[in-house]
């Protein structure tokens, strides 16, 4: 029983950290907290369903569709309502409330598009579902390529943005959008780079759940709110905390929901955010490097 739960946990985890890296990204860089991150993350799960019942394609081939697209999307959504909220607020600090409002706003246009084109039930498609033996544990499969596409988009990305000038350029403006261009970077241009890759993030992390849980149209704020618990965890625009911080709530879940109830899951999550926001609002790595 306890090696099955750590197994699902880190299934669980994985997918988390992925989700979380997205909004960490967009807040850490482009200064906006997007409230309806988890609402694009239910559109990719939707678009990955409906690529598969109806054109037979795999989840793993709608990824190369979808996550370009998810890019172009939040690039657009930037251009036409945040970038004039970031003129607006000049240096008054005003970005992060404007940014809320305008967000939760954009959450109820999309749930209620959701709704007429699918309704309020839960959807799920059946993808490689038998089970494979892990440690004397029977996974599903669909959650082992979960987890693996987790891992993969995650590390991959933490090495690019850690690697390379384009990173480099990134995490300047994260740390001090101030004195990023006194070196020659263009802050707006990188930020709006920032939020696009991460509302890729959230349609790759909408399509990696889609393979393995049920979702409707309704749960995008579920998923928006888990991530702003592990930006939290991991100290806001840290990358590798966001990473370790996310499996953990992962393995919290899990535990709790086999060896408490499962109906104490969500009062878990938000119980350990209440404790890390007044203990040590900083995050948990929040003083890494």
């Amino acid at each position: 029983m306890l090696l099955s739960t750590l197994v699902f946990g880190l299934v669980l985890g994985g997918s988390y950290a992925l989700i979380a890296m997205g909004l960490s990204l967009q807040y850490g860089i482009a200064r906006i907290m997007n409230l309806a991150y988890g609402e694009v993350m239910i559109c990719a799960a939707f678009a990955a369903m409906l690529l598969f019942n109806v054109a037979g394609l795999s989840p793993l081939l709608s990824l190369v569709l979808l996550v370009p697209a998810g890019w172009a999307i939040s690039w657009g959504i930037y251009q036409v309502m945040m970038r004039p909220l970031v003129a607006r607020s000049g240096t008054t600090g005003r970005l992060e409330v404007d940014s809320i409002l305008a967000t939760f706003g954009l959450l109820f246009v999309v749930q209620g598009v959701l709704l007429v084109l699918f309704g309020g039930n839960f959807q799920s498609y059946a993808f490689l579902g038998q089970g494979v033996n892990v440690l004397g544990t029977q996974v599903a499969l669909n959650r082992l390529i979960a987890f693996g596409l987790s891992v993969l988009i995650g590390g991959g990305l933490y090495l690019a943005l850690t690697h390379s000038r384009w990173g480099l350029a990134l995490r300047a403006v994260a740390l001090s959008p101030g004195s990023a261009p006194l070196v020659g970077i263009e802050v707006n241009r990188v930020a709006r780079a920032g939020f696009a890759l991460g509302g890729a993030l959230a349609v790759a992390g909408g399509v990696v759940l889609s393979m393995y849980q049920t979702f409707s149209a309704t749960m995008g704020v579920i998923y928006t709110m888990k991530a702003l618990v592990i930006v939290i965890m991991g100290g806001v625009g840290n990358l590798l905390g966001a990473l370790i911080a996310g499996l953990l709530l992962g393995l919290i879940e899990t535990f709790v929901s086999v060896y408490i109830d499962p109906g104490l899951t969500l009062a878990a999550t938000y119980g350990l955010f209440l404790v890390i926001l007044l203990w040590r609002p900083q995050g948990l790595f929040g003083g890494a490097k």
